[in-house]
């Protein structure tokens, strides 16, 4: 008799994991790969923090911590909302996660019911939708277009139906589009009025082309913001991010966080206590994504992908390639057979019209952008 495998678990994958397998696949047969599929930075974390895990790997016996984490290190993130937006936020609403992802199941298990319908605006990064419907919550795809910036408006809400939450994301993955203060003051006053909790992903803030982030903590406390030591702080692998938490929220996600995990990755945030003190370092990293975007933005037309997002935020360029296919799925896999670029189909952050789009990431170094465009311009597709 087969075993039975729960529903909850039948969710579609994220697509681009399966592409960092396949490069990885083709690396291990002797391949050379560019990898262009997926968020994360080339650079190593900083020189700050790695100093601070070597001493605490010496000298410190890295057992549990609290639920919510390190108190230093809540503190130091309290004072970079304090600097940085000039936002109070009380330490006893930060929790610190295991990574941003750890963050969204515990903010969609503490503020939505099974059934509970959670609107986004599509595309958008994929895991949003992937863990609500494992959780019993309705994902509302909400389609956006490069009119609305690819993100929600009210009035786009409204069409929606009855709503029990809203997620944003500025910059947003994969468009790289960011809400303007207005625009995410006038988000966050319908929610209030409609009594629609608002969940801001605030993650890429700190990598931004001109126009700094807004935190959704600027007009309205009840809002729930995620964000993550993986992009700005180039500490993707120590999985660790951070929630703030509103009032009425704590301790449900405090008693959800003790259930789950225990405590966020006690060496991660020991060293986390340190990436304040980089910042000279971290901005350098910025500046090479900057050169990136400027490369790709002129390369990339001279390949034929001349339809293209703002990106203003974010290490992400998402091209409509309808002239190009109408399978993204295929069409990224040829260009990795082919050219030895792993891309990742618009499939994965937009079900219904993703077939003709897809993803570049520029997190990588300056020299593989130039080289990928390089071979972009001289593939005979």
């Amino acid at each position: 008799m087969a075993l039975k495998v729960a529903g909850r678990g039948r969710i579609p994958p994220f697509i681009v994991m399966d592409v960092v397998r396949a490069a990885e696949e083709r690396a291990a047969a002797g391949h050379d790969v560019l990898h262009m599929e997926i968020g994360q930075p080339s650079t190593p974390a900083p020189r700050g923090v790695l100093a601070a895990a070597q001493a605490a790997l010496a000298g410190n016996v890295l057992g549990y911590t609290g639920a919510f984490g390190l108190e230093a290190l809540r503190q130091r993130l309290a004072e970079w909302y304090r600097l940085r937006y000039g936002v109070v936020v009380p330490v006893e609403r930060i929790a610190l996660t295991p990574g941003s992802s750890g963050a969204f199941v515990l903010a969609f298990l503490a503020a939505f019911e099974p059934g509970d319908r959670v609107a986004l605006a599509t595309p958008c990064y994929p895991a949003y939708r992937n863990i609500l419907t494992a959780l019993g919550i309705e994902a509302v795809l909400v389609p956006a277009d490069l009119e609305h910036g690819f993100q929600p408006t009210p009035d786009l809400l409204e069409r929606a139906g009855p709503l029990d939450g809203v997620i944003v994301a500025s910059p947003a993955n994969p468009t790289g589009t960011m809400l303007a203060a207005a625009d995410l003051a006038a988000l966050a006053g319908w929610c209030r009025a409609k009594g629609v909790r608002l969940v801001s992903d605030e993650i890429y803030h700190g990598i931004t082309f001109g126009v700094d982030g807004v935190t959704a903590l600027a007009f309205d406390q009840d809002a729930v913001v995620i964000n993550s030591f993986s992009k700005y702080f180039s500490m993707t692998g120590w999985r660790l991010g951070w929630m703030i938490v509103p009032a009425d929220m704590v301790r449900a996600v405090e008693c959800l966080a003790q259930n789950l995990f225990i405590s966020p990755p006690t060496l991660s945030q020991h060293a986390a206590i340190a990436a304040f003190d980089c910042v000279p370092e971290l901005e350098e990293n910025v500046a090479r994504y900057a050169r990136n975007r400027a490369l790709l933005l002129d390369e990339l037309p001279k390949a034929g992908f001349d339809r293209l997002a703002p990106a203003d935020g974010a290490f992400y360029i998402y091209a409509d390639v309808a002239h190009l296919t109408n399978d993204s799925t295929l069409f990224c896999r040829r260009m990795l057979e082919e050219v030895g670029i792993a891309a990742t189909p618009g499939v994965d952050f937009d079900p219904e019209r993703g077939n003709r789009t897809l993803r570049f990431s520029f997190a990588g170094a300056t020299e593989t952008m130039a080289e990928a465009a390089r071979r972009l311009v001289a593939w005979k597709r």
